[in-house]
């Protein structure tokens, strides 16, 4: 597979500047939240024609047991944290719906809890599913991949633990993984 062949998505420009990226790769910029990094991403699979789908994005710490979870963790699954449709569906399923309610990268470890909502306090349902990390894209990115039939990636940079400071680390850190990823991405095939 050659790189040309793939498509980074990130959310904004200041988590990953596009000047960074190498040229053999194409890159998108959705805008923040699972609407925008859906339609976002499709628009760039109709542009460029990837054959792989790779997402870097900032994400908060959930699962403070695990001390793998620093830096820049790739994800195993993502699920949608904030479909609540009780008592149509369980939360996190979307009713009447044969999408499947987890998407699954095939790399990685963590689980990623995607939601419209900047996670700044506890939540005992992201404990009960083993969510590790949280964000707000990784959902809906994988849907769109999940709809166009394309393996995806992910790699998320962890800048805060999802409490009451998360606003202000991740607003330090916000860039603060780029320079990981880089190197990361140099090293997929």
């Amino acid at each position: 597979m050659t790189h040309t062949n793939t498509l980074i998505i990130t959310a904004l420009e200041n988590e990953l500047d596009p000047l960074l990226i190498p040229k053999h790769f194409h890159i998108a910029h959705t805008g923040a939240g699972k609407i925008n990094a859906a339609l976002g991403t499709l628009k760039a699979i109709q542009t460029f024609q990837p054959k792989l789908i790779i997402n870097f994005g900032t994400a908060g710490k959930i699962n403070k047991q695990n001390p793998e979870l620093a830096g820049l963790v790739e994800i195993a699954h993502v699920v949608q944290r904030d479909m609540m449709a009780e008592p149509l569906a369980p939360r996190g399923h979307v009713p009447f719906s044969s999408q499947p309610f987890i998407f699954s990268s095939q790399h990685g470890f963590a689980i990623c809890g995607t939601g419209d909502s900047f996670v700044t306090a506890p939540d005992s349902w992201l404990f009960e599913q083993n969510i590790d990390l949280v964000d707000m894209e990784l959902f809906g990115i994988a849907s769109a991949a999940y709809d166009q039939n394309l393996p995806w990636r992910a790699f998320k940079y962890i800048t805060d633990d999802a409490n009451a400071n998360a606003g202000k680390e991740w607003t330090d850190k916000i860039n603060h993984g780029q320079d990981t990823f880089l190197k990361t991405l140099n090293e997929i095939n």
